[in-house]
């Protein structure tokens, strides 16, 4: 689909801010008005609008923000508890809990990057994660998982759109709770999440194909980090 529009703007609405499209509300696939809690949120889905040139067409791989606003709005407000769940589950198999043995060079590094962020977990939440070596699985407490899932669930609706991709991105709710919650940026998420692959790179060089799946998994947490942000206070229920 081609540009069809002139000119992108924001407006007030009841419980936010619409997207408008030569003075006509933007509207997610389901038909709703696409709403957001915030203006710079709003401004900047307007401004991924904008940047459509007069004559090309619309990809909605270049419209990140949109595409998580209208998830949020079409998707998690109606299968909220389902969201919250396929968000949280990772707390049983958190890629941070799960270190190798070998050669003690990674293992040092992923001492040095994982474990403050699972200290935080446990501070910040009362989520306190089992750590293994290897790949066998170990199951978490009870209470982890309890906690974590409460963590997840005060989130509303827009901010658990970013927060269920950054989880299912990275293989880390506690990675995405640390972005949501300002702990890390989205740099440090990408190093955080691809720990093992940029060390194989240090030592044996890069492909072009793992570099385009890399490329795309930085991508997507930049754009899940940078909606959070914009969310702002919205990012929580109430």
């Amino acid at each position: 689909m081609k540009r069809f529009y002139k000119e992108t703007a924001v407006g007030p609405a009841d419980e936010g801010f619409r997207i408008l499209l030569d003075g006509k509300p933007m509207r997610t696939p389901a038909k709703s008005i696409l709403v957001v809690p915030t203006a710079p949120l709003a401004e900047a889905i307007a401004a991924e609008w904008s940047g459509v040139s007069a004559e090309g067409e619309i990809n909605a791989a270049h419209l990140p923000l949109t595409r998580l606003a209208a998830t949020g709005l079409d998707r998690v407000a109606t299968r909220r508890d389902e969201v919250i769940g396929d968000t949280s589950k990772y707390a049983g198999s958190d890629l941070l809990c799960y270190r190798a043995t070998t050669p003690d060079s990674l293992v040092r590094l992923q001492h040095a990057t994982w474990q403050p962020l699972l200290d935080w977990a446990a501070e910040r939440y009362g989520a306190r994660f089992v750590v293994t070596e290897g790949i066998g699985f170990v199951d978490q407490p009870e209470e982890a998982k309890a906690r974590v899932e409460e963590a997840v669930s005060a989130h509303s609706d827009a901010a658990l759109s970013a927060l269920y991709n950054l989880t299912h991105t990275s293989g880390s709710v506690v990675i995405a709770l640390a972005v949501a919650e300002g702990r890390l940026t989205a740099e440090d998420a990408f190093a955080a999440a691809q720990v093992e692959e940029l060390y194989q790179i240090g030592r044996w060089g890069d492909d072009p194909h793992a570099k385009k799946q890399r490329d795309g998994v930085r991508k997507d947490i930049e754009s899940c980090a940078r909606f959070l942000t914009l969310l702002g206070n919205g990012k929580l229920k109430g």
